[in-house]
């Protein structure tokens, strides 16, 4: 009887283990969108220092030289200050005569003044040279007339006469300001008078010239009385104080 061979399990098992360490499955998407997606690698953060670093430098010279700019600034005023002693121009009423002062029923005012201002240099080495001045003569915060100085020059240790006629012509007032002024106007002590001036003037120190800036002369403690026929009556005017301003624009706004 003849003898069947079968054939050895080794073979199987080998090939039982070689299928299990190699399945036919398919790979899944995790497993190749971890074998596609770049290995994750931190960015350096010496860009983001530099640009600070950058910065705090531009900030720091940037500071230094606003400093050092005030630093000269502030020697170039002593240094001129020492030079020359600048000193502010000084105003004073000489004299104000009123011609007539009129308030009609309707709260209609018409007025004239006649004005004399004298400005003084004390300046030893320092000129003045000035724009037009406008000129008014207020009661109290009414104004009762207005007029122009036309320009002139201001020279070293100099004094200059201003004259001019101050006037209004049919100026309406409120009804509050006309009963002011008519309560003023009877008042047995005088009508209390202030003139403020208003300028813009430029100084000069040898060749070196200033910017223009503005000025406002404000003259106080004037007392008039009302004329009685054709003669003009003279204002009192011993007892006038005059305040001198500077005043700078700094872009929309006015200082001083």
């Amino acid at each position: 009887m003849t003898d069947r061979v079968y054939p050895s399990a080794k073979p199987a098992a080998n090939g039982g283990a070689a299928a299990g360490a190699n399945p036919a499955f398919p790979a899944t998407k995790a497993q190749l969108y971890g074998a596609t997606r770049p290995t994750y690698r931190p960015q350096p953060l010496h860009h983001r220092r530099s640009r600070r670093s950058c910065c705090c430098r531009f900030c720091f010279w940037l500071i230094l030289i606003v400093l050092i700019l005030l630093l000269l600034i502030g020697i170039a005023g002593v240094v001129v200050y020492v030079l020359y002693r600048p000193h502010r121009p000084d105003f004073t009423v000489t004299s104000l005569t009123l011609s007539y002062l009129n308030l009609t029923a309707s709260s209609t005012l018409s007025s004239k003044f006649a004005i004399s201002v004298t400005a003084t240099n004390p300046n030893k080495h320092i000129s003045f040279s000035y724009d037009p001045t406008s000129v008014s003569i207020l009661s109290g915060d009414i104004d009762v007339g207005d007029g122009t100085v036309p320009a002139f020059d201001h020279g070293k240790k100099n004094t200059t006469v201003l004259k001019t006629t101050i006037s209004s012509s049919g100026q309406a007032l409120q009804s509050d300001d006309a009963a002011k002024l008519k309560s003023s106007m009877k008042s047995k002590s005088g009508l209390p008078l202030q003139v403020k001036l208003e300028t813009k003037v430029k100084a000069a120190m040898g060749n070196l010239k200033t910017p223009k800036v503005r000025i406002r002369v404000s003259c106080e403690g004037i007392k008039a009385t009302l004329p009685s026929g054709k003669k003009p009556a003279t204002a009192s005017t011993s007892n006038a104080k005059c305040n001198v301003d500077v005043r700078f624009k700094i872009w929309k706004w006015t200082v001083g």
